[in-house]
């Protein structure tokens, strides 16, 4: 079965490292061949170039052009006809509104993707229902109950993204890696690994710490660049707010990190206190991989991820749950280690790619079979 993926490219997060990780684990599942289209060239491109699966170039699109949605739309088909393509995936509404009528007036079997918990109220998703998919998969138990609402006839399929498990990182590496960010290793390093985003709870966060300021032993560091220009000035005040709260020797910015893992892995506990509900939390499989506890908001897909056996989860917005649940572990490495333990077999249990991936190709396939014979005959003559 060949998969084409079609995606923007044009931005950096959980869905590009979903797609990439469907790149890298591609021998989880032998039975599955995914390529991939994007609109934008960028960091996700160059990162398929590096294993080896140059996308294919749609060329830039601009909603507000026509012009450029046409001439997308052509290489798209261009590209089917030249293609032996069984499925075609739509990453998120945008690529469903771009793409999604070239994939159906050529009888391809069409696949919505989606990554995030919408209930359809924004207008590309209302435009998704002009022509809507075949299926829909779902990030979690989540998303799906939000997609219900706006494709409640469409076939719903629930696949958590595959989450590559990492490297086991070495004493020498992690003490290398606190030494280079400034840390020593009898600190507790809390991190946080998110987009510039209000809706990732940064400001909790900082706010919480603020209330533990006279527990000395601790620092924070906070991964993730802006990619947009609303994401800058969000960090600035962020940057703003660490200071008035005299924190700033002990809230450090990382900014956008190749090493990522490498930091991660080199921390003590995870914290993302969500301001509003996430349709998973890659960031937090990637957190109980490194083996850390995790303080997250009881809220959306989180609530499918973390449970007591692994770390804390507090309601959305609430400073103090948060900052009482850092102090505990702060002041308890015991339980950090044994929330750490846990976590990781259950991260694996969630996300392993061995066992996401077949999984994944069972629904793509499901999907695949809707093919026209018409057009096995026509690709066979």
């Amino acid at each position: 079965m060949r998969v084409l993926h079609l995606h923007s490219g044009n931005l950096y997060g959980g869905v590009e490292t979903c797609l990439l990780t469907l790149a890298r684990e591609a021998a989880c599942a032998p039975g599955m061949t995914s390529e991939f289209a994007v609109c934008f060239d960028g960091r996700f491109s160059e990162a398929l170039i590096d294993l080896g699966r140059t996308p294919h170039a749609l060329g830039a699109v601009r909603l507000s052009r026509p012009q450029s949605v046409r001439r997308a739309r052509a290489a798209l088909r261009d590209l089917l006809h030249r293609a032996q393509v069984d499925v075609v995936v739509c990453q998120q509404a945008w690529s469903c509104v771009v793409f999604g009528s070239v994939a159906r007036e050529m009888g391809y079997p069409l696949v919505l993707w989606v990554h995030m918990a919408s209930d359809g109220g924004h207008w590309l998703e209302r435009l998704v229902q002009l022509t809507p998919p075949d299926v829909v998969v779902c990030n979690s138990r989540f998303s799906a109950s939000r997609v219900i609402k706006w494709l409640p006839r469409v076939p719903r399929h629930v696949a958590y993204c595959p989450v590559s498990p990492p490297v086991p990182t070495h004493a020498v590496t992690r003490h290398e890696t606190r030494r280079a960010l400034g840390a020593d290793d009898g600190q507790v390093i809390i991190t946080m690994a998110a987009r510039a985003e209000a809706l990732k709870g940064h400001r909790v966060l900082i706010e919480a710490l603020a209330r533990l300021k006279d527990q000395r032993n601790w620092t924070c560091w906070l991964v993730g660049g802006a990619q947009r220009q609303a994401e800058a000035k969000y960090l600035e005040t962020l940057v703003q707010l660490a200071r008035q709260l005299h924190l700033t020797e002990r809230v450090r910015f990382l900014g956008s990190r190749d090493d990522a893992r490498d930091v991660i892995a080199a921390s003590d506990v995870y914290c993302q206190p969500n301001l509003e509900p996430e349709a998973f939390g890659l960031s937090l499989i990637e957190a109980m991989y490194a083996r850390l506890p995790v303080v997250a908001s009881a809220a959306g897909g989180a609530l499918e991820i973390v449970d007591d056996t692994c770390g804390k989860l507090t309601p959305l917005g609430d400073v103090t749950a948060v900052a009482d649940a850092l102090a505990r572990l702060i002041a308890d490495p015991a339980r950090r280690d044994s929330l750490g333990d846990a976590g990781r077999h259950r991260a694996r249990a969630l996300c392993a790619p061995d066992l996401q991936m077949p999984h994944i190709e069972r629904v793509l396939a499901s999907a695949a079979r809707r093919r026209p014979a018409a057009m096995d005959e026509a690709h066979a003559g």
